[in-house]
């Protein structure tokens, strides 16, 4: 802690006498500064105990007030007359002025030298940096031998929380809590979810200071809370939380920073050997939907833990191109990966640049963790776009990674966040296709009809409508058209002449019936 003003009076040898401001002694003091100037603040950055004999301020009481309220605004935080020279006691209306802006004023005694007063906050502030910097020394060495411990980042936020005698918190890349120490935070710990979420958003390193508690906690639990974002290279691998009682001292700044570095270094390294697993990963699951699945089997048993085992899914996720978009993609990784990692899901992330833009597949257990957080990511990120395909054995993943790509090429043409196979197998051919595609070849196909119908009788559009949702039944037909079936039979036939094509081609039905149904929508 640095000196204060009480620590200075205490010292016996300068022999002071406090005049004013009794109960402001425990203000720190940064610094001791000699001044005769009648307006010394230009000269000062706050902070400081002022010295002066007093030759210039006279015995004016208004002079000597405004000397004061000068001081004060400008953030003395203590004054010192030396008597025996210009005045041979303090003036009572300065020591009046003083206690009304309850700032600390001390007597100097002639025989106590400036120097006596500047030397003893000198000697306090260097054993105050002294003892900062060893006990830095001292946390570093607890916290890095720590980190380099079986419990690695949990023992670290640990040891942080009992050198800062509060709670320390880390949550991973998502925002999830993933290690707290004392175990009672918790609570306290989860409720900063929202400052969490706003720091990811953020590039990093980046932090926060709640200064006065924290958010959602009983008034009878205030905390001083400073959460940091840990990463090296712009991007969020974790956070780092931690409360006080009081407001962090700099002696305690060092050691949360030497513990920032410490989890950051470990993330990182952590992140390296994610990279690794993840090229394996990669390889893995391209040997999966080249349907090599023994092989991969045998090679993940021993390297990468294993394969999935159940009911899969394949999802495959797109974005336009560009580094926002790889980014984002690469966090619903990195989210999908976590997830599973906190309930031992195995599963295979692969990236890649794709025709389109960056991709991203992810071979996942049905509806399991790593699953369920693909969906909410992507409902969250801009951008993009999720294609699921249907459940599926391991051995059948090629089938399922081609399921995937069509219901994503859907998603990415209707704007949808996502769609599952299942939605692309029920519904109806057309969102297969581009609008426009699909408009130009209606269009084209059907002109000569729509032509015929504008100039001459017969409503030769509706006639075909009719006849091909009657499946070729010419009564049934003419029935909803209110038509004879002769007529029917005569309008199919000019539909075949304007169109040049036999109506007893089955290829040639299916088309005049996509063109349209397309002309419909």
């Amino acid at each position: 802690m640095p000196p204060t003003l009480a620590s200075v009076v205490r010292n016996t040898a300068l022999h002071l006498t406090v005049l004013a401001g009794a109960d402001h002694l425990e203000r720190p003091v940064r610094w001791v500064h000699t001044s005769e100037l009648d307006d010394p603040t230009p000269f000062l950055e706050g902070g400081e105990l002022l010295l002066t004999t007093g030759i210039k301020l006279g015995k004016s009481a208004a002079r000597l007030q405004a000397y004061v309220h000068r001081l004060a605004d400008a953030g003395v935080v203590g004054l010192g007359l030396g008597v025996g020279l210009s005045h041979t006691e303090v003036p009572q209306a300065l020591v009046d002025a003083a206690a009304q802006r309850g700032l600390p004023l001390l007597r100097v005694p002639e025989a106590t030298p400036f120097i006596a007063i500047s030397k003893a906050v000198s000697a306090a502030l260097a054993a105050e940096q002294y003892e900062a910097v060893t006990t830095s020394f001292e946390a570093q060495e607890e916290l890095t031998r720590a980190a380099l411990g079986k419990d690695g980042t949990t023992a670290v936020v640990r040891r942080l929380a009992a050198r800062l005698g509060g709670w320390a918190a880390l949550y991973d890349g998502s925002g999830a809590l993933s290690a707290v120490a004392p175990d009672w935070a918790a609570r306290r710990a989860g409720r900063l979810a929202a400052e969490v979420d706003r720091l990811r958003r953020r590039p990093a390193p980046s932090s926060a200071a709640l200064q006065g508690r924290s958010p959602g906690i009983d008034t009878a639990d205030e905390d001083y809370v400073v959460v940091q974002s840990l990463g090296a290279d712009r991007r969020a691998r974790g956070f780092l939380a931690v409360g006080t009682e009081d407001r962090i001292t700099p002696t305690e700044r060092y050691v949360l920073n030497a513990a920032v570095a410490l989890l950051t270094l470990t993330l990182e390294r952590s992140r390296e050997l994610r990279q690794a697993e993840e090229r394996m990963g990669a390889a893995l699951l391209r040997m999966v939907l080249a349907g090599e699945v023994v092989t991969a089997r045998k090679v993940a048993s021993g390297l990468f833990g294993g394969l999935p085992e159940g009911t899969i899914r394949v999802l495959v996720a797109g974005a336009a191109a560009g580094p926002e978009a790889a980014e984002a993609l690469s966090e619903l990784g990195d989210r999908a990966e976590q997830a599973g990692g906190k309930v031992g899901e195995r599963l295979l992330v692969s990236r890649e640049e794709g025709p389109h833009g960056p991709r991203l597949m992810v071979l996942a257990l049905d509806n399991g963790a790593a699953h369920r957080a693909c969906l909410g990511a992507v409902e969250e990120q801009e951008g993009l776009s999720l294609g699921v395909s249907a459940p599926a054995a391991l051995e059948d993943a090629g089938t399922a990674y081609a399921q995937a790509e069509r219901a994503l090429a859907v998603a990415q043409r209707g704007g949808r966040r996502s769609v599952d196979h299942e939605e692309v197998g029920a519904g109806s051919l057309l969102p297969l296709l581009g609008e426009e595609a699909v408009t130009a070849f209606a269009e084209g196909l059907l002109r000569p009809l729509r032509d015929h119908d504008r100039t001459a009788r017969g409503d030769l559009v509706a006639s075909l409508r009719a006849w091909l949702s009657r499946h070729g039944q010419w009564d049934a037909a003419a029935a909803d058209l209110g038509v004879h079936r002769h007529t029917l039979r005569y309008r199919m036939r000019r539909v075949e002449e304007l169109l040049g094509r036999s109506l007893d081609d089955t290829d040639v039905r299916m088309e005049l019936w996509l063109a349209l149904r397309a002309g419909e929508d």
